[in-house]
């Protein structure tokens, strides 16, 4: 096992894809273990993906590519402007909003980064905002997307788990919205300094309420669906068929921006993505099963009962790692690996597992906007065409604002907990 995680490493930092670093690491541990033929491989990888509820990961990745095509992004946009709109340093606060919105659409980081970039970065240079402080925003703000339901990291964990999905979806709500207002105080503060326009004309009722009519049925999609799990009408699994329906719909039907030669291109790229991520859990299961046979995670537990005693001091430790592993690799791929042997040492130390996912999952997202690997950051430098040592200096302060929530989410166990209690799943 030694040799296999050497093998990891070395094929990580060499700049290996995820996938294959876990599989070719699989391969060399299975080589150096007697009695154990190399078909396992074979066998581990598809039982990894043989679970029905991983059907919801390309129904919700469809589902968001689809609204997104239908033409949400403006209308999310305009809707934000009337709540933020007119506080210093308008467009980046809208920015936030917008993404904020747009997480109940798509669960996705990337997704929002890439839809709400394109828009509100050339928007927000062209009003005088600097360039670098636009990415920076767009990126930052895009983690809020698999925090707010509904949330494929959250899924994946309440696989790995054995949770409740709608308990989880629950848990990133309040977390979510912690996340929207303190990206907007740092941006508030900095439009401040820097002397950042806002709107300054008046918006008519008229246009108020077209623009909230325009936002109710993109927003009406979050609310059908943890609506429908909450209330027992489908499982997380059907819920997102249901999103897929629903969005086509909107997109033929409503809007009537869809049309079907999209339709091909709209699938290839949800085939992309979801065969990217069941790649990932086919050969991380395989990984895992190797470390479990060599009774890895309990050599884990036995060292962190005799070293680390204080539940605080645990919370620490791991807020740190995942911190330090999202910085290095992709928040699915992580989790996949580190949630089967961390889970049962955190339930040893008192840690509920739904609050221990939705940690779990912000340490991860946070992961996107930091350097050498974080998605987000090359979105936003893609669009804004700028470096990425620039954005990395500018997201600082939204960064130290994203660590600030992660602590009130990791020590405050209600901003989690109080949801999936009142609606009976604890």
């Amino acid at each position: 096992m030694g040799i296999g995680i050497l093998v990891f490493v070395i094929s990580l930092i060499i700049g290996v894809p995820i996938a294959f670093c876990l599989g070719l690491s699989a391969l060399i541990s299975l080589i150096f273990i007697k009695n154990i033929p190399l078909v396992v491989i074979a066998q581990k990888m598809f039982t990894g993906l043989d679970v029905f509820p991983f059907m919801a990961v390309p129904f919700f990745i469809l589902a968001g590519d689809l609204m997104n095509r239908s033409g949400i992004t403006k209308r999310l946009v305009d809707f934000s402007d009337i709540l933020v709109g007119h506080i210093r340093g308008g467009l980046a606060n809208i920015n936030i909003v917008s993404s904020m919105f747009f997480a109940g659409i798509t669960g996705s980081a990337v997704a929002d980064a890439s839809a709400i970039g394109a828009m509100m970065i050339p928007a927000m240079t062209e009003k005088g905002f600097d360039v670098d402080f636009s990415a920076a925003v767009t990126a930052s703000a895009s983690v809020i997307g698999p925090i707010i339901p509904p949330s494929i990291p959250m899924v994946i964990f309440a696989l790995l788990s054995g949770s409740s999905v709608a308990a989880l979806f629950l848990a990133g709500v309040f977390p979510g919205i912690l996340l929207a207002i303190f990206l907007i105080i740092v941006s508030y503060v900095y439009s401040s300094k820097r002397n950042y326009p806002r709107r300054v004309e008046k918006v008519h009722i008229k246009e108020i309420l077209i623009r909230c009519l325009n936002a109710i049925i993109p927003l009406i999609m979050p609310i059908i669906i943890l609506g429908g799990i909450l209330l027992g009408v489908f499982t997380a699994t059907e819920a997102s068929a249901v999103a897929v329906v629903y969005s086509l719909i909107i997109g033929f039907l409503v809007y009537r921006n869809l049309k079907l030669i999209d339709l091909k291109e709209i699938c290839i790229s949800t085939a992309k993505t979801t065969g990217m991520v069941f790649l990932v859990i086919a050969c991380a299961n395989m990984f895992n099963w190797i470390i479990s046979i060599e009774r890895i995670p309990q050599l884990i537990e036995a060292f962190f009962i005799a070293h680390i005693g204080n539940y605080f001091l645990f919370l620490l430790v791991i807020n740190i790692m995942f911190l330090i592993l999202g910085c290095f690799m992709e928040g699915t791929a992580a989790m996949i690996i580190t949630v089967p042997i961390f889970l049962p040492i955190a339930e040893a130390y008192g840690v509920n597992p739904i609050m221990f996912g939705a940690i779990v999952v912000l340490n991860l997202m946070i992961g996107l906007i930091t350097p050498p690997v974080g998605l987000c950051l090359y979105v936003a430098c893609g669009i804004s065409n700028i470096s990425l040592e620039r954005i990395s200096k500018a997201i600082i302060p939204f960064l130290i604002a994203e660590i600030i929530v992660l602590l009130i989410v990791t020590y405050c166990p209600p901003v989690t907990l109080w949801l999936p209690k009142v609606a009976g799943y604890l």
